[in-house]
């Protein structure tokens, strides 16, 4: 058992009750939905690395449980997004913009549990704040600490955007993947991370959130429905 990586979930859970009970979105069973979600995206994230890995799932079955050896990114946020569509009985776009600003600060907690695994530091620094590794006096970032604080300031601005139909999804999508490409380079990596599925995710954030700012909502009685055109009877 990892109890490191369970740390990390349960540090990733905190911030996502945290921000639900702060924020109070009106939606039935807010971190119920968020963690059922991450958990199934988790599993395809991890289900996707072993195949990119030449690995077969089904003649290897206990390996879906080491979730250290790696865990697709793009993949995980995809399964956890169509797992939190089903969740939520295809109730979009209002789930996916009241969860949005919790997700984040999920993100947030889950990259502030490298506490725990021991996993916070980067590349070489000089900065005050740099941490030597035990056993060294070289300095180094503490890039999941920045990260975290990436994450809690996307969730913040999330938070804080106008209430208009799909923009907070499309904003916290597109800081999400700004707040893992500025820290990337502070991550000890020898092909560079999955950059390009940064990359599509604040195209994606900026089309989405430009889409809702450009898109004029429908104007609704007071009733809850669509004004329509009554023509008068005929005489």
């Amino acid at each position: 058992m990892e109890f490191t990586l369970l740390g990390s979930a349960a540090t990733a859970f905190a911030g996502v009750w945290i921000a639900n009970r702060l924020i109070k979105p009106d939606i039935d069973r807010p971190t119920d939905l968020l963690i059922g979600s991450a958990a199934a995206g988790l599993f395809v994230g991890r289900i996707a690395a072993m195949l990119l890995d030449g690995v077969n799932p089904l003649l290897h079955p206990g390996d879906v449980l080491v979730v250290r050896a790696g865990v697709d990114t793009g993949f995980a946020v995809l399964g956890a997004m169509a797992a939190l569509a089903w969740a939520s009985k295809f109730q979009l776009p209002r789930t996916f913009d009241l969860l949005a600003p919790a997700a984040l600060l999920g993100l947030g907690g889950w990259h502030l549990g490298c506490l725990w695994r021991g996993t916070c530091l980067g590349t070489v620094s000089n900065l005050p704040w740099a941490f030597p590794v035990s056993g060294s006096s070289v300095g180094r970032h503490p890039v999941e600490i920045y990260a975290a604080l990436g994450m809690v300031l996307a969730a913040y601005l999330a938070h804080r955007l106008p209430r208009r139909p799909w923009l907070a999804t499309g904003a916290a999508l597109g800081l999400a993947a700004v707040v893992r490409m500025i820290t990337q380079p502070f991550r000890p990596s020898l092909t560079g991370g999955p950059m390009g599925w940064y990359l599509a995710g604040l195209v994606a954030g900026v089309a989405v959130s430009a889409w809702s700012l450009r898109s004029r909502p429908k104007p609704r009685s007071p009733f809850g429905r669509a004004r329509e055109k009554v023509s008068p009877p005929p005489v």
